[in-house]
């Protein structure tokens, strides 16, 4: 049987974070798209059933930027829950008057109600046009205190999947080289033993059992792994629900061709099982 077509829709008070929304669902593997006239919402979720299974997760804002588009919403949204082979959530973004009132002064963007009138009547002209909307929703969410990355994280308990995990990408690499510019942390492993000057093992990488098996079964190899490992264990998940969408590793050695790229593999095998992991050598081919 076919999994159902994951699908949220988005909407709420203008200025109350469906930016932040849509941009939190995205890291998290959602096809996106903004300001989706309700009418077209079915049709689109026909096109995603015949994806061959590409896609499987959308999610879609829509508020009253729509302007007369924007009235089908209800009918719309009770089609989809009577729709077998779709699972709906609405999600609707709200905050006091005050915040908006803010928001709106410190972005400096035109409120889509106010044409002639005043900023705060035209949040509230919107806040009464959307009461039947907030009524169809299966979570509220409030943001007058929050942050952005407090509505990510929000974002990330509700609608994350928690078989995916925190996509973590290892990079080997070597100092000479200069350290990979993405990498959010970076360790250094040129306290260990280095094969290079064993020329027995020098043409080998890190990579071939000659290479990996000497680097790994020193003392300090042993005692530094185990709390690698303790380390990015405890980590992930800290990482995980500040809301980050990824996570890369940089572990370098001098030319990025042995001892980084041992220890980078080995880290590799140990979180493969519990999240999204990805390996790359970034110097293990260069010569010199």
């Amino acid at each position: 049987m076919k999994e159902p077509i994951r699908v949220i829709v988005i909407t709420g008070m203008s200025g109350a974070g469906k930016t932040v929304a849509m941009q939190a669902l995205e890291d998290f593997g959602f096809f996106c798209v903004d300001n989706l006239p309700p009418a077209l919402i079915p049709k689109f979720v026909e096109l995603v059933g015949q994806s061959s299974g590409q896609v499987r997760r959308v999610a879609l804002a829509c508020d009253l930027r729509g302007g007369e588009l924007f009235q089908p919403f209800t009918d719309t949204v009770r089609q989809l829950r009577a729709a077998p082979d779709v699972r709906l959530n609405v999600l609707f973004l709200d905050a006091d008057d005050a915040t908006l009132v803010r928001r709106f002064k410190e972005t400096r963007r035109r409120h889509p109600f106010v044409d002639g009138a005043r900023l705060l009547e035209g949040i509230q002209a919107e806040r009464r046009a959307l009461e039947q909307v907030r009524r169809e929703a299966d979570q509220v969410i409030d943001t007058t205190h929050w942050k952005p990355a407090q509505l990510k994280r929000e974002m990330a308990r509700l609608f994350a999947d928690p078989r995916g995990g925190l996509p973590v990408h290892i990079i080997s690499f070597g100092f000479k080289y200069g350290i990979p510019i993405d990498a959010d942390l970076v360790f250094d492993v040129r306290f260990l033993p280095n094969p290079h000057y064993i020329e027995s093992l020098r043409p080998y990488t890190g990579e071939d059992p000659p290479v990996y098996d000497y680097v790994m079964q020193q003392p300090a190899t042993r005692e530094f792994v185990a709390r690698l490992e303790d380390m990015v264990d405890f980590l992930i998940p800290q990482f995980t629900k500040e809301g980050k969408s990824h996570l890369v590793i940089g572990i370098g050695c001098t030319g990025g061709k042995h001892r980084s790229v041992a220890i980078s593999k080995h880290l590799y095998e140990h979180i493969r099982e519990k999240t999204d992991a990805h390996l790359t050598h970034r110097d293990c081919g260069r010569e010199g």
